[in-house]
């Protein structure tokens, strides 16, 4: 699937907001604050309990963006739950 880059519905990236990183649109919740819960181990349900301005189609979408950017989410949902650790 070369050649073509996907795009996201609702995955925008705003200078100055969340520092620029993949959020979802209308909201600052960012996407790496959402796979750092998957990452924890927690269910699709249970992200959306957590994020009242979520719907499961936008969680599966910052999923998706996750599995497209692995690299760079991965290191950012990591610093985010180090942080919440210490």
């Amino acid at each position: 699937m070369k050649g073509t880059a996907p795009t996201y519905r609702y995955i925008v990236r705003t200078p100055g907001v969340r520092g620029g990183h993949p959020r979802v649109e209308g909201t600052r919740i960012a996407v790496h604050d959402v796979v750092a819960y998957h990452l924890l181990g927690n269910s699709v349900e249970e992200i959306a309990g957590r994020f009242d301005d979520l719907t499961l189609s936008r969680i599966y979408e910052c999923l998706a963006f996750y599995e497209d950017h692995r690299e760079e989410i991965e290191k950012l949902a990591l610093e985010s739950i180090e942080t919440r650790d210490s």
